[in-house]
């Protein structure tokens, strides 16, 4: 099992009053593609940028290969960010937006060109060196500001919903290009998003986030399948959440459980269903919404 890498212990903030992040506590490991999910307002970018440096956290700590970072400044810290507005300079070349960083921290030329064309090449843009971000399409211009931070070989590269500009057919082959370069890379990924789709398609593992609290932290798979809460049912996929009684040979107290709606199986009235164990229920079809691939 890979170490922990980044760890957050107890960390809360609090702006003006106002309690953003409650006590989280999180664990990310070497390596791996980990996503901060939540509705707007959760804490999930609060935590990202006290990760960055950008914001101090009220109290707790937060440690990067296991040394207290809280009190230091974004440039000390061995991570980078991308945000969702890529923040390209229009003036320069890609290679340029490239190599910028490699200038200010006066790294040689030589060593430079090298590790701009290995940035280029890892996000396939090896053609585009000399291009600048107007010439290119939302796709690329993420593409640019991934090997801008990937060049810089950070431990952590921070994602704050880098895709939420594209439309829908870019972002969700963005989605797989962004797991294939993080594995080719081999750096560890905390990625920021409010789309389920996301999170699961792309993570090894997911936080779910609600009201400045950590809901449940698992696998794609454990999240779905495994919800731990009724907020993690009803905001990760789609669910139907009744309430019930658990009724075995002890009678339980009453409690909510979900039905996802591919676990339904429909028959006409009259017609026998399909296996359900037992357990089927009759109803009226009120609505039709067609959305191509699903009714």
């Amino acid at each position: 099992m890979a170490d922990v890498l980044v760890k957050l212990e107890d960390v809360r903030k609090v702006f003006g009053g106002v309690t953003a992040v409650e006590e989280v506590s999180l664990d990310v490991l070497g390596g791996e593609f980990f996503s901060l999910l939540g509705p707007s307002g959760s804490g999930k970018t609060t935590c990202l940028r006290m990760i960055a440096g950008f914001e101090a956290p009220t109290s707790g700590r937060i440690l990067l290969q296991g040394q207290d970072v809280s009190a230091l400044p974004p440039y000390e810290r061995d991570v980078n960010t991308v945000f969702q507005d890529y923040a390209l300079f229009p003036h320069m070349s890609v290679a340029q937006n490239v190599e910028y960083g490699l200038k200010v921290k006066r790294v040689p030329r030589d060593e430079r060109r090298e590790r701009v064309s290995g940035a280029l090449e890892s996000v396939q843009l090896e053609e585009f060196g000399n291009r600048k971000p107007g010439e290119l399409s939302g796709g690329q211009r993420q593409r640019v500001a991934l090997a801008r931070a990937l060049v810089n070989e950070p431990e952590v590269l921070l994602l704050d919903e880098p895709l939420g500009a594209l439309d829908l057919k870019l972002r969700q082959q963005m989605q797989v290009e962004l797991k294939s370069i993080q594995e080719r890379a081999g750096i560890t990924f905390i990625y920021v998003t409010h789309d389920q789709e996301e999170a699961l398609t792309m993570s090894d593992r997911l936080a779910v986030m609600n009201g400045g609290r950590i809901e449940q932290v698992g696998t794609p798979s454990e999240v779905y399948e495994q919800p731990s809460t009724s907020f993690v049912a009803g905001f990760v996929g789609v669910s139907n959440v009744l309430s019930g009684r658990a009724a075995h040979d002890i009678t339980g107290d009453e409690s909510p459980f979900t039905i996802r709606p591919e676990k339904i199986l429909m028959s006409k009235s009259g017609e026998a269903p399909g296996d359900t164990g037992g357990c089927t229920a009759t109803g009226r079809v009120t609505d039709i919404s067609y959305l191509g691939a699903f009714t």
